[in-house]
């Protein structure tokens, strides 16, 4: 059985994109789809840059998806993998659960990217910037780092946001808190804290403006639900109903991705091949989770026709 898996934030890197499309007639057209449904020139951006105008929430979380949608759809339309027959399950971390999403059916490209836009705006308007902090627990499993967070917080936000894998956690909250558990750390026999240079505080409680505004954004946007089972960040289940897709999004902003619990999840429904999209970052996560799960990046055109070999 076989999954595809889409990245999340930290995986944009200017260039991005160029040589598919350079490569790919299909690949063009999704990013111009993009482009228009935005109204900017966002892939200018991912091939030209400026690398600070990509790392911008609002600009980064669009184009990963783009890039990864468009690595699919050149694997449908140029390949001829028929993704419901070849996927028994998809997943994303953050807001690759969007780009897995859209794959699935959920919700269309333009609406995709109109509602990460959104997403980004919001998350980074959330809280001010120099407020609030994150930081990668290295050497950490999840109860090392709710005891850690626990005993930072005094009080402020202190909260798993990401638990990627066995051995690396990331925690958020607000800045002083978060600062307190990198001085923690070997206390709770952590091996390293690592702030991470992000502009906001993503997925704790602390993102509940952004909560807000993606529930009356996900409010007016309509679903036929998604035609393969998508593993929801913040519950680690498969999940295929729209009502459902959209309530989990809005809990998705403030709550824990559960990327270890997810991938262990499919593990034990059957899942051994997972292929990852437009990305090499979920991949040696997927490892650690999974030691004997067969893993595939495929970002480039010679990765999508060695795919294409085996799928």
């Amino acid at each position: 059985m076989r999954a595809f898996i889409f990245p999340g934030q930290g995986s944009q890197a200017v260039g991005m994109g160029s040589a598919l499309a350079a490569a790919s007639p299909v690949a063009r057209e999704i990013f111009q789809e993009v482009d228009e449904a935005l109204g900017q020139h966002l892939f200018r951006i991912m091939t030209e840059g400026p690398e600070a105008d990509l790392t911008l929430t609002e600009n980064a979380q669009p184009a990963i998806m783009a890039n990864a949608l468009a690595t699919l759809r050149v694997l449908e339309k140029e390949g001829g993998v028929v993704l419901r027959d070849k996927a028994d399950a998809l997943a994303g971390h953050s807001l690759g659960e969007y780009s897995a999403l859209c794959a699935a059916g959920a919700f269309d490209l333009a609406t995709t990217a109109r509602l990460l836009k959104t997403r980004g705006r919001a998350m980074q308007a959330a809280v001010p910037v120099g407020e609030g902090a994150m930081a990668a627990l290295l050497g950490a499993d999840i109860e090392k780092a709710e005891a850690l967070a626990a005993a930072a917080a005094e009080g402020e936000v202190c909260a798993v946001a990401n638990d990627n894998d066995p051995s690396q956690v990331v925690i958020s909250g607000h800045v002083g808190a978060i600062e307190r558990a990198i001085g923690l750390v070997k206390d709770h026999g952590i091996k390293r804290g690592v702030l991470l240079p992000v502009s906001a505080p993503f997925h704790c409680p602390l993102m509940q403006p952004a909560a807000d505004a993606m529930a009356a954004a996900l409010a007016d946007t309509q679903s036929p639900g998604a035609f393969i089972p998508v593993y929801a960040n913040v519950t680690a289940a498969p999940v295929s109903d729209a009502a459902t897709i959209r309530d989990l999004l809005v809990q998705q902003v403030t709550g824990r991705v559960r990327w270890r619990e997810s991938i262990a999840a499919m593990w034990e429904a059957g899942i051994t091949d997972f292929v990852e999209l437009g990305g090499k970052v979920l991949g040696p996560m997927v490892k650690r989770i999974a030691p004997d799960a067969t893993v595939t990046s495929v970002i480039s055109m010679d990765d999508i026709e060695a795919l294409l070999g085996r799928v």
